[in-house]
This record gives C-alpha cells, structure tokens and sequence, in this order.
C-alpha cells in the first residue's frame, strides 16, 4: 500500500468476491434441475412432472449474494454489467425453483416438463467476470485520482 497505489486488501475482495460468484453461478448452471414426466395411477389423463434436484437455486442465490457484495464494496459504478449479472442469477435461481406439479393433459402425446433454459447461469457468470474487471479498474484509477486530489492513500 505505498503511495500512488489502491488499496491492495480492496482488490483481493473484490476478486475473490467475484471469483466466488462465477464459481457459484457455474455450479449452478451445472445443477439445473431436470424433470420426469409421471402419469398420474388413478387418473390417467393427469400427468405431473417429478424433479431430480434443486440445489441450483441455492448455488444461483449465492452467486447473487456474493456479487451484490462485491458492488456493495466498491460503489455501483458499472451498473449496466451488475444489472445484467444479477438479473441472469436471480432469474435463473428463480425460475430453477417454480416448478408445476399437475398439469393436465388429454390427448397430449410427448409431454415435457419446463425446465430452466441452458445458459441463464452461464450468462450471469460472463457478466459476473465484466463485472469484475470493470470494478478493479474503476477502483484503480478512482484510487489514483483520490491520490492525485487529496494527496492521501485510500482504504
């Protein structure tokens, strides 16, 4: 932390911030849920999809959570990449989570069940790393601006 320079513990946050936003949002993408179509026993013109897993969800909140931290830190200066990385996360998480349980269904043959569209949670990852590297700039240079102004290091 000499003098000129940002602050170095600012920047290993928000990396490691946003590195574990990506990491989140990843696993997400890899943990989407699927689903089976059943018919129902006693009705067989009811059918209802069955979900294997909805542990993306949690990974697409966390990813959200850590990357609002991470603005949360520095200032909403590159509001149009965070805007776009949160609303891919939070949209994803979300409609990971709503699942429809009965659906019925006459005459209906090759019935799928909705499941979240591939690459939601990979597109909010891509805009979690614009994020990043646009936040390290900005903190870089507002830092050496500070500097220049004031004539002090900032924390």
């Amino acid at each position: 932390m000499g003098e000129g320079k940002s602050s170095t513990l600012v920047h290993i946050l928000v990396v490691l911030l946003s590195l574990t936003a990506f990491g989140f949002a990843i696993a997400a993408e890899r943990r989407r849920s699927t689903g089976k179509v059943i018919t129902d026993i006693s009705n067989h013109n009811i059918t209802y999809c069955i979900y294997d897993s909805d542990i993306a969800t949690g990974y697409g909140v966390g990813a959200f959570l850590f990357l609002f931290s991470n603005q949360a830190l520095l200032m909403v200066v590159t509001k149009l990449t965070f805007l776009i990385a949160e609303s891919c996360l939070i949209a994803g998480a979300t409609n990971n989570a709503y699942h429809t349980k009965y659906r019925h269904v006459i005459y209906v043959q090759n019935w799928t069940c909705a499941s979240l569209r591939k690459g939601v949670f990979i597109a909010g990852a891509v805009f979690v790393v614009f994020t990043m590297v646009l936040n390290v700039y900005y903190y870089m240079y507002f830092a050496k601006l500070m500097i220049s102004l004031l004539g002090k290091q900032i924390v």
